[in-house]
Order: structure tokens, then C-alpha cells, then sequence
């Protein structure tokens, strides 16, 4: 068994949990070189919000700080702007899904700066 499918293998427990939770997921991805952040819903499977370390006015910020979005800085800021869309959006309370990644470095940055801008979980 090689690391991907240990991933996929955790993830799949931890998003059949949350899908009996009947609370929105927020689902976290990273690559190498970005971090990508998505609220669904689980009644439908649709996306209700979504923020990246692609999009035009992250990628400015960025690009005047440090890197290009596989930093804990970029983390953080994807997680702030999540949430301040959810919040936007009504919704306050989510289950956090990591996609089996491991709970440090830029996934625990981007749960904290979300927990930090108003989203529970």
C-alpha cells in the first residue's frame, strides 16, 4: 500500500462520518505548489463555497510575499478567505474533512486562520 491510497483510505472513513453528521464539509486539498479549500453540502453534493491558492487576487498577494500557494502563509490565507465567504453565505458550522492529509503544517494553518475568521467546528 503506497502513501496515496493510505490517504484515500482515511479520507473515505472520516467523509462517511461527516456525511451522517448532516453538517457542510470543508474539504481541504494541497499539492505541492497550491491548497485548495471547498464547503459542500451533503444532502445535494453541490459546492457552496470555495477559495484556492489560484485565484487572481490570492495569487497578487502572494506573489508579493512569498511563493506561490505550498506555504503555511498561503494556507492561512485560504483558510481566512473561506471562511469569510461562508459566513457570508449563512453558514457558521461545518465539519472540517482534511482528505486524510495528516493535521499539520499548512492544513492545521488553514483550520486555525478558519476557526480564527468565525467558522465552528
Amino acid at each position: 500500500m503506497n502513501k496515496t491510497k493510505s490517504r484515500l483510505r482515511r479520507s473515505k472513513k472520516t467523509r462517511l462520518r461527516i456525511n451522517q453528521s448532516g453538517l457542510p464539509r470543508l474539504s481541504v486539498h494541497r499539492t505541492n505548489l497550491h491548497i485548495y479549500a471547498a464547503i459542500f453540502d451533503t444532502t445535494a453534493s453541490h459546492v457552496l463555497v470555495s477559495a484556492s491558492s489560484l485565484e487572481t487576487e490570492v495569487r497578487a498577494t502572494l506573489s508579493e510575499s512569498s511563493g506561490m500557494g505550498g506555504n503555511t502563509s498561503a494556507a492561512s490565507m485560504i483558510g481566512k478567505r473561506v471562511a469569510e465567504k461562508a459566513i457570508k453565505a449563512g453558514i457558521k458550522k461545518v465539519a472540517f474533512d482534511r482528505s486524510g492529509f495528516r493535521y499539520h503544517g499548512r492544513i492545521k494553518a488553514l483550520a486555525e486562520a478558519a476557526r480564527e475568521s468565525g467558522l465552528n467546528f
